[in-house]
Protein backbone atom coordinates (compact mmCIF):
# COMPACT_ATOMS: atom_id res chain seq x y z
CA UNK A 1 0.00 0.00 0.00
CA UNK A 2 1.74 2.83 0.55
CA UNK A 3 3.89 6.72 -0.28
CA UNK A 4 2.19 9.56 0.06
CA UNK A 5 2.27 12.66 -2.30
CA UNK A 6 -0.12 15.37 -1.26
CA UNK A 7 -0.24 17.00 -4.93
CA UNK A 8 2.44 19.48 -3.53
CA UNK A 9 4.84 21.79 -5.89
CA UNK A 10 7.57 19.63 -7.17
CA UNK A 11 10.31 20.28 -4.12
CA UNK A 12 7.84 19.34 -1.24
CA UNK A 13 7.04 15.52 -0.57
CA UNK A 14 6.47 13.48 2.03
CA UNK A 15 5.66 9.52 1.82
CA UNK A 16 3.91 6.91 3.97
CA UNK A 17 2.25 3.99 3.69
CA UNK A 18 3.22 -0.05 2.87
CA UNK A 19 6.52 -1.05 0.42
CA UNK A 20 6.44 2.64 -1.21
CA UNK A 21 3.86 4.90 -2.65
CA UNK A 22 0.03 3.22 -2.85
CA UNK A 23 -2.66 3.86 -1.42
CA UNK A 24 -6.02 1.55 -1.87
CA UNK A 25 -9.36 2.99 -3.09
CA UNK A 26 -12.54 4.26 -1.36
CA UNK A 27 -14.64 2.32 0.88
CA UNK A 28 -18.15 2.74 -0.46
CA UNK A 29 -19.91 3.66 3.34
CA UNK A 30 -18.14 6.54 4.30
CA UNK A 31 -18.70 9.34 2.57
CA UNK A 32 -19.06 11.43 5.47
CA UNK A 33 -17.33 14.44 7.28
CA UNK A 34 -14.08 13.94 8.90
CA UNK A 35 -14.78 16.34 11.39
CA UNK A 36 -18.53 14.89 12.70
CA UNK A 37 -16.20 11.24 13.08
CA UNK A 38 -14.99 11.72 16.65
CA UNK A 39 -15.88 13.49 20.10
CA UNK A 40 -14.41 16.91 19.89
CA UNK A 41 -13.10 16.68 23.44
CA UNK A 42 -11.15 13.43 21.95
CA UNK A 43 -9.64 15.28 19.25
CA UNK A 44 -8.73 18.69 21.19
CA UNK A 45 -6.78 16.69 23.82
CA UNK A 46 -4.45 14.56 21.02
CA UNK A 47 -4.27 18.07 19.38
CA UNK A 48 -2.90 19.82 21.92
CA UNK A 49 -0.79 17.32 22.34
CA UNK A 50 1.22 17.85 19.08
CA UNK A 51 1.89 21.44 18.35
CA UNK A 52 1.87 21.31 14.58
CA UNK A 53 3.89 24.00 12.54
CA UNK A 54 0.77 25.10 11.26
CA UNK A 55 -2.69 26.73 12.77
CA UNK A 56 -5.58 25.19 12.56
CA UNK A 57 -7.31 27.92 10.50
CA UNK A 58 -4.65 26.94 7.64
CA UNK A 59 -5.19 23.32 7.57
CA UNK A 60 -8.87 21.51 7.24
CA UNK A 61 -8.01 18.41 9.07
CA UNK A 62 -5.54 19.52 11.68
CA UNK A 63 -6.82 17.44 14.34
CA UNK A 64 -6.80 14.75 12.17
CA UNK A 65 -3.12 15.06 11.81
CA UNK A 66 -2.35 15.87 15.28
CA UNK A 67 -4.49 12.62 15.84
CA UNK A 68 -2.09 10.90 13.52
CA UNK A 69 0.83 12.00 14.18
CA UNK A 70 0.52 11.11 18.24
CA UNK A 71 -0.57 7.19 17.20
CA UNK A 72 2.45 6.90 15.33
CA UNK A 73 5.12 8.33 17.54
CA UNK A 74 3.29 5.78 19.92
CA UNK A 75 4.00 3.10 17.50
CA UNK A 76 7.28 4.10 17.04
CA UNK A 77 8.20 3.76 20.98
CA UNK A 78 6.44 0.20 20.86
CA UNK A 79 8.98 -0.69 18.12
CA UNK A 80 11.85 0.58 19.91
CA UNK A 81 10.84 -1.81 23.28
CA UNK A 82 9.13 -4.69 20.91
CA UNK A 83 12.79 -4.84 18.90
CA UNK A 84 14.97 -4.86 22.51
CA UNK A 85 13.37 -8.04 23.14
CA UNK A 86 12.78 -9.54 20.07
CA UNK A 87 15.09 -12.20 20.23
CA UNK A 88 14.92 -12.69 24.01
CA UNK A 89 13.13 -15.49 23.49
CA UNK A 90 9.88 -17.03 22.63
CA UNK A 91 8.51 -17.11 19.24
CA UNK A 92 8.16 -13.57 17.72
CA UNK A 93 8.60 -14.05 13.71
CA UNK A 94 5.70 -16.01 11.60
CA UNK A 95 5.57 -16.44 8.01
CA UNK A 96 2.75 -14.75 5.52
CA UNK A 97 1.49 -16.25 2.57
CA UNK A 98 3.82 -14.20 0.38
CA UNK A 99 6.62 -15.12 2.03
CA UNK A 100 7.30 -11.81 3.82
CA UNK A 101 8.29 -11.59 7.40
CA UNK A 102 6.02 -10.44 10.38
CA UNK A 103 6.99 -9.51 13.65
CA UNK A 104 4.75 -9.52 16.70
CA UNK A 105 5.48 -5.47 16.08
CA UNK A 106 3.19 -5.09 13.01
CA UNK A 107 0.21 -6.22 14.90
CA UNK A 108 1.13 -4.50 18.14
CA UNK A 109 1.57 -1.05 15.60
CA UNK A 110 -1.74 -2.00 13.64
CA UNK A 111 -3.60 -2.83 16.41
CA UNK A 112 -2.84 0.36 18.68
CA UNK A 113 -2.99 2.80 15.64
CA UNK A 114 -6.35 1.52 14.74
CA UNK A 115 -7.23 1.24 18.75
CA UNK A 116 -6.23 5.11 18.84
CA UNK A 117 -8.24 6.12 15.40
CA UNK A 118 -10.87 4.37 16.21
CA UNK A 119 -11.48 6.13 19.56
CA UNK A 120 -11.24 9.33 17.99
CA UNK A 121 -12.20 8.79 14.47
CA UNK A 122 -14.89 5.58 15.00
CA UNK A 123 -16.34 6.09 11.38
CA UNK A 124 -13.53 6.46 9.26
CA UNK A 125 -11.89 2.69 7.96
CA UNK A 126 -8.73 1.62 8.31
CA UNK A 127 -6.95 -0.01 5.52
CA UNK A 128 -3.85 -1.87 6.69
CA UNK A 129 -2.09 -4.93 6.90
CA UNK A 130 -1.94 -7.66 8.72
CA UNK A 131 -5.21 -9.68 9.78
CA UNK A 132 -5.02 -12.13 13.00
CA UNK A 133 -6.07 -15.13 11.19
CA UNK A 134 -2.46 -16.03 10.84
CA UNK A 135 -2.11 -14.87 14.48
CA UNK A 136 -4.24 -17.54 15.58
CA UNK A 137 -3.41 -20.13 13.37
CA UNK A 138 0.29 -19.77 13.67
CA UNK A 139 0.37 -23.55 15.63
CA UNK A 140 -2.61 -24.44 17.50
CA UNK A 141 -0.34 -27.43 18.32
CA UNK A 142 2.05 -26.11 21.27
CA UNK A 143 -0.35 -22.69 22.22
CA UNK A 144 2.17 -20.62 20.62
CA UNK A 145 -0.63 -18.82 19.26
CA UNK A 146 -1.78 -18.13 23.14
CA UNK A 147 1.51 -16.76 23.87
CA UNK A 148 1.42 -14.47 20.70
CA UNK A 149 -1.91 -13.01 21.59
CA UNK A 150 -0.61 -12.56 24.84
CA UNK A 151 2.60 -11.15 23.95
CA UNK A 152 0.68 -8.31 21.60
CA UNK A 153 -2.28 -7.82 24.01
CA UNK A 154 0.66 -6.43 26.74
CA UNK A 155 2.80 -4.31 24.18
CA UNK A 156 -0.63 -3.00 22.96
CA UNK A 157 -2.03 -2.40 26.62
CA UNK A 158 1.42 -0.70 27.88
CA UNK A 159 0.90 2.01 24.92
CA UNK A 160 -2.87 2.70 24.46
CA UNK A 161 -3.24 6.42 25.43
CA UNK A 162 -7.23 5.79 26.62
CA UNK A 163 -6.21 3.41 29.36
CA UNK A 164 -9.13 4.14 31.67
CA UNK A 165 -11.40 1.65 29.85
CA UNK A 166 -10.65 -2.22 30.32
CA UNK A 167 -8.81 -3.82 27.05
CA UNK A 168 -9.01 -7.20 26.54
CA UNK A 169 -7.73 -9.90 24.61
CA UNK A 170 -10.69 -9.90 22.20
CA UNK A 171 -10.77 -5.61 21.52
CA UNK A 172 -7.01 -6.37 20.35
CA UNK A 173 -7.53 -8.68 17.73
CA UNK A 174 -10.63 -6.87 16.58
CA UNK A 175 -8.37 -3.67 16.51
CA UNK A 176 -6.17 -6.00 14.08
CA UNK A 177 -8.86 -7.25 12.19
CA UNK A 178 -10.15 -3.56 11.42
CA UNK A 179 -7.59 -2.83 9.22
CA UNK A 180 -7.55 -6.64 7.38
CA UNK A 181 -8.09 -6.78 3.84
CA UNK A 182 -11.61 -8.17 4.24
CA UNK A 183 -12.99 -5.29 6.21
CA UNK A 184 -14.50 -3.00 4.03
CA UNK A 185 -15.95 -3.28 0.61
CA UNK A 186 -15.00 -1.14 -1.85
CA UNK A 187 -16.37 0.77 -5.18
CA UNK A 188 -16.05 3.69 -7.18
CA UNK A 189 -17.50 6.59 -4.77
CA UNK A 190 -15.39 9.01 -3.10
CA UNK A 191 -14.64 8.31 0.66
CA UNK A 192 -12.65 8.78 3.70
CA UNK A 193 -10.54 6.37 5.12
CA UNK A 194 -7.58 5.49 6.86
CA UNK A 195 -4.37 3.71 5.62
CA UNK A 196 -1.34 2.30 7.57
CA UNK A 197 1.70 0.71 7.12
CA UNK A 198 2.47 -0.58 10.63
CA UNK A 199 6.22 -1.40 9.35
CA UNK A 200 7.50 -0.68 6.14
CA UNK A 201 10.85 -2.32 6.43
CA UNK A 202 10.24 -5.43 8.29
CA UNK A 203 13.45 -7.41 7.61
CA UNK A 204 15.62 -4.58 8.56
CA UNK A 205 13.97 -4.57 11.74
CA UNK A 206 14.41 -8.15 12.25
CA UNK A 207 17.86 -7.56 11.70
CA UNK A 208 18.55 -6.78 15.04
CA UNK A 209 20.92 -3.39 13.96
CA UNK A 210 20.34 -0.10 13.11
CA UNK A 211 18.67 -0.94 9.81
CA UNK A 212 16.14 1.72 9.20
CA UNK A 213 11.89 1.09 9.25
CA UNK A 214 9.31 3.15 9.17
CA UNK A 215 5.73 3.09 10.66
CA UNK A 216 3.64 5.41 7.57
CA UNK A 217 -0.31 6.48 8.01
CA UNK A 218 -2.29 8.46 6.04
CA UNK A 219 -5.77 9.77 5.34
CA UNK A 220 -7.56 9.86 1.98
CA UNK A 221 -10.15 12.19 1.51
CA UNK A 222 -12.83 11.96 -1.71
CA UNK A 223 -9.91 10.15 -3.49
CA UNK A 224 -7.04 12.61 -2.67
CA UNK A 225 -4.32 11.64 -0.29
CA UNK A 226 -4.50 14.54 2.54
CA UNK A 227 -2.50 14.38 4.81
CA UNK A 228 0.50 11.79 6.30
CA UNK A 229 2.91 10.86 8.99
CA UNK A 230 6.05 8.57 9.01
CA UNK A 231 7.89 7.49 12.04
CA UNK A 232 11.67 6.20 11.50
CA UNK A 233 13.19 5.39 15.40
CA UNK A 234 16.36 4.71 13.86
CA UNK A 235 16.62 8.01 11.72
CA UNK A 236 20.01 10.11 12.11
CA UNK A 237 21.42 13.66 10.95
CA UNK A 238 23.97 10.99 9.22
CA UNK A 239 23.10 9.18 5.83
CA UNK A 240 25.21 6.72 6.80
CA UNK A 241 25.33 6.30 10.51
CA UNK A 242 27.69 3.73 12.28
CA UNK A 243 26.60 3.72 16.08
CA UNK A 244 25.76 -0.02 16.44
CA UNK A 245 24.10 0.00 20.15
CA UNK A 246 20.21 -1.17 19.48
CA UNK A 247 19.19 -0.24 22.81
CA UNK A 248 16.45 2.29 24.03
CA UNK A 249 18.53 4.74 25.04
CA UNK A 250 20.22 4.86 22.09
CA UNK A 251 17.09 5.08 19.77
CA UNK A 252 16.13 7.95 22.26
CA UNK A 253 18.69 10.36 21.08
CA UNK A 254 17.52 9.20 17.60
CA UNK A 255 14.16 8.92 15.09
CA UNK A 256 11.99 11.42 13.15
CA UNK A 257 8.39 11.99 12.71
CA UNK A 258 7.96 13.45 9.33
CA UNK A 259 4.37 14.74 9.00
CA UNK A 260 2.11 16.70 5.86
CA UNK A 261 -0.98 18.46 4.87
CA UNK A 262 -2.05 19.27 1.65
CA UNK A 263 -1.55 23.03 0.80
CA UNK A 264 0.70 22.98 4.44
CA UNK A 265 4.10 21.40 2.96
CA UNK A 266 6.26 18.77 4.78
CA UNK A 267 8.16 18.86 8.38
CA UNK A 268 10.00 16.79 10.63
CA UNK A 269 11.21 16.71 13.70
CA UNK A 270 13.18 14.43 16.72
CA UNK A 271 11.15 12.08 18.23
CA UNK A 272 10.26 12.52 21.65
CA UNK A 273 12.32 10.17 23.85
CA UNK A 274 8.73 9.52 25.94
CA UNK A 275 5.68 8.67 24.57
CA UNK A 276 3.40 12.23 25.86
CA UNK A 277 7.02 14.26 26.23
CA UNK A 278 6.61 18.19 25.57
CA UNK A 279 8.74 19.12 22.66
CA UNK A 280 12.03 20.83 23.56
CA UNK A 281 13.96 23.39 21.56
CA UNK A 282 16.17 20.56 20.00
CA UNK A 283 12.60 18.86 19.18
CA UNK A 284 11.37 22.19 17.20
CA UNK A 285 9.21 21.27 13.57
CA UNK A 286 11.47 21.96 10.46
CA UNK A 287 10.77 22.25 7.21
CA UNK A 288 11.04 19.46 4.83
CA UNK A 289 12.56 20.22 0.93
CA UNK A 290 13.62 17.52 -1.37
CA UNK A 291 17.15 18.39 -3.52
CA UNK A 292 17.35 20.80 -6.77
CA UNK A 293 19.00 19.02 -8.33
CA UNK A 294 18.59 18.78 -12.51
CA UNK A 295 22.13 16.99 -13.82
CA UNK A 296 21.33 13.12 -13.85
CA UNK A 297 24.89 12.17 -13.09
CA UNK A 298 24.90 14.34 -9.97
CA UNK A 299 21.96 13.08 -8.39
CA UNK A 300 21.93 10.33 -5.67
CA UNK A 301 20.28 7.67 -6.31
CA UNK A 302 18.18 4.55 -4.28
CA UNK A 303 17.40 1.36 -5.44
CA UNK A 304 15.90 -1.45 -3.45
CA UNK A 305 17.64 -3.47 -1.11
CA UNK A 306 16.76 -6.82 -3.11
CA UNK A 307 17.73 -5.56 -6.53
CA UNK A 308 21.11 -4.39 -8.24
CA UNK A 309 21.86 -2.01 -10.53
CA UNK A 310 22.12 -3.88 -13.34
CA UNK A 311 18.74 -4.79 -13.19
CA UNK A 312 17.84 -0.74 -13.91
CA UNK A 313 17.87 0.34 -17.29
CA UNK A 314 20.00 3.12 -16.17
CA UNK A 315 22.85 0.67 -15.77
CA UNK A 316 23.21 1.15 -19.35
CA UNK A 317 24.32 4.96 -19.73
CA UNK A 318 25.74 4.90 -16.18
CA UNK A 319 28.03 2.83 -13.96
CA UNK A 320 27.52 3.32 -9.96
CA UNK A 321 29.69 3.67 -7.00
CA UNK A 322 28.75 3.90 -3.64
CA UNK A 323 31.79 6.00 -2.18
CA UNK A 324 30.55 9.60 -1.63
CA UNK A 325 33.87 11.20 -1.29
CA UNK A 326 35.30 9.33 -4.72
CA UNK A 327 35.15 11.44 -7.92
CA UNK A 328 33.01 10.74 -10.83
CA UNK A 329 32.79 11.35 -14.07
CA UNK A 330 29.54 11.79 -16.61
CA UNK A 331 29.22 8.37 -16.84
CA UNK A 332 29.38 7.25 -13.41
CA UNK A 333 26.29 7.96 -10.41
CA UNK A 334 26.46 7.86 -6.66
CA UNK A 335 24.04 4.81 -5.70
CA UNK A 336 23.23 5.40 -1.73
CA UNK A 337 23.85 2.30 0.30
CA UNK A 338 21.79 1.87 3.49
CA UNK A 339 19.43 -1.07 4.35
CA UNK A 340 16.09 -0.17 4.96
CA UNK A 341 12.32 -0.29 3.50
CA UNK A 342 10.90 1.58 0.64
CA UNK A 343 9.62 3.83 2.78
CA UNK A 344 12.40 4.82 4.09
CA UNK A 345 14.39 5.46 0.32
CA UNK A 346 11.09 7.90 -0.25
CA UNK A 347 11.84 9.29 3.40
CA UNK A 348 15.44 10.43 1.54
CA UNK A 349 14.02 11.39 -1.51
CA UNK A 350 11.79 13.75 0.80
CA UNK A 351 14.79 15.01 2.75
CA UNK A 352 16.29 15.66 0.32
CA UNK A 353 19.26 12.91 0.61
CA UNK A 354 18.67 11.27 -2.49
CA UNK A 355 17.57 13.12 -5.78
CA UNK A 356 15.89 9.68 -6.88
CA UNK A 357 14.47 6.27 -5.81
CA UNK A 358 13.63 3.40 -8.60
CA UNK A 359 12.58 0.07 -8.41
CA UNK A 360 12.35 -2.56 -11.05
CA UNK A 361 8.70 -4.72 -11.03
CA UNK A 362 9.65 -8.44 -11.29
CA UNK A 363 6.79 -10.28 -13.45
CA UNK A 364 5.86 -12.35 -10.62
CA UNK A 365 5.81 -9.43 -7.90
CA UNK A 366 2.66 -7.49 -7.27
CA UNK A 367 4.23 -3.74 -6.34
CA UNK A 368 2.73 -1.89 -4.15
CA UNK A 369 3.09 1.50 -4.37
CA UNK A 370 2.01 5.39 -5.21
CA UNK A 371 2.64 8.78 -4.67
CA UNK A 372 5.25 11.44 -5.00
CA UNK A 373 7.09 12.42 -8.12
CA UNK A 374 5.63 9.22 -9.83
CA UNK A 375 5.27 7.38 -12.99
CA UNK A 376 6.15 3.54 -14.22
CA UNK A 377 8.98 3.63 -16.67
CA UNK A 378 7.07 4.68 -19.43
CA UNK A 379 6.13 7.85 -18.07
CA UNK A 380 2.15 6.78 -17.40
CA UNK A 381 0.93 7.48 -14.14
CA UNK A 382 0.14 4.31 -12.14
CA UNK A 383 -2.81 2.23 -12.71
CA UNK A 384 -4.28 2.52 -9.13
CA UNK A 385 -7.86 0.81 -10.39
CA UNK A 386 -5.28 -2.35 -11.67
CA UNK A 387 -6.84 -4.61 -8.99
CA UNK A 388 -10.74 -4.71 -9.52
CA UNK A 389 -10.98 -6.83 -6.55
CA UNK A 390 -9.35 -4.71 -3.56
CA UNK A 391 -7.04 -2.01 -5.35
CA UNK A 392 -4.08 -2.76 -3.09
CA UNK A 393 -2.08 -3.75 -5.69
CA UNK A 394 -1.00 -1.70 -8.89
CA UNK A 395 1.27 -3.68 -12.25
CA UNK A 396 3.68 -0.50 -13.45
CA UNK A 397 5.09 -1.16 -16.65
CA UNK A 398 8.29 -2.03 -15.81
CA UNK A 399 8.70 -0.28 -12.56
CA UNK A 400 7.94 2.73 -10.18
CA UNK A 401 10.13 5.69 -10.74
CA UNK A 402 10.29 8.57 -8.05
CA UNK A 403 12.37 11.77 -7.89
CA UNK A 404 12.70 15.36 -6.62
CA UNK A 405 10.50 16.25 -9.79
CA UNK A 406 12.87 18.32 -11.48
CA UNK A 407 15.05 14.79 -12.90
CA UNK A 408 11.83 13.34 -13.80
CA UNK A 409 11.43 13.75 -17.62
CA UNK A 410 15.30 13.22 -18.08
CA UNK A 411 14.91 9.54 -16.56
CA UNK A 412 11.58 7.99 -17.93
CA UNK A 413 13.19 9.72 -21.49
CA UNK A 414 16.72 7.56 -20.71
CA UNK A 415 14.83 4.60 -18.94
CA UNK A 416 11.68 3.59 -21.78
CA UNK A 417 14.93 4.11 -23.93
CA UNK A 418 16.76 1.20 -22.68
CA UNK A 419 13.94 -0.77 -20.99
CA UNK A 420 13.51 -3.71 -23.07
Amino acid sequence: MPLLHLSLPPHRLLVAGRGGLYFPPVPRHTCLSVRAAAGDAAVSVAAGAYDLPFPPERASHHRELAAAAAAVERACRLCVDVKRSLFSGGKSILEKNDQTPVTIADFEVQALVSLELQRLFPSIPLVAEEDSASLRSSNTDDNSSDVLVESIFSGVADKVSNSSSLLTQDDVLRAIDRGGKDAVSFDSNPATYWVLDPIDGTKGFLRGDDALYVVGLALVVNGKVTIGVMGCPNWTNDTIHNEKDGSAAACNDRGILMVSHLGCGTWSRRLSSEIGQSTTAQDIWKRCFVDTCSVVHIARYCIPNSQTWDMIPLSVLFNSTTGESDPRNENEILLLSVFCGSLCKYLTVASGRASVFVLRARPTTQIKEAGGQISDWSGKPLDLAADLTSRRIIYPSGGVLVTNGALHDKLVEMISANYK
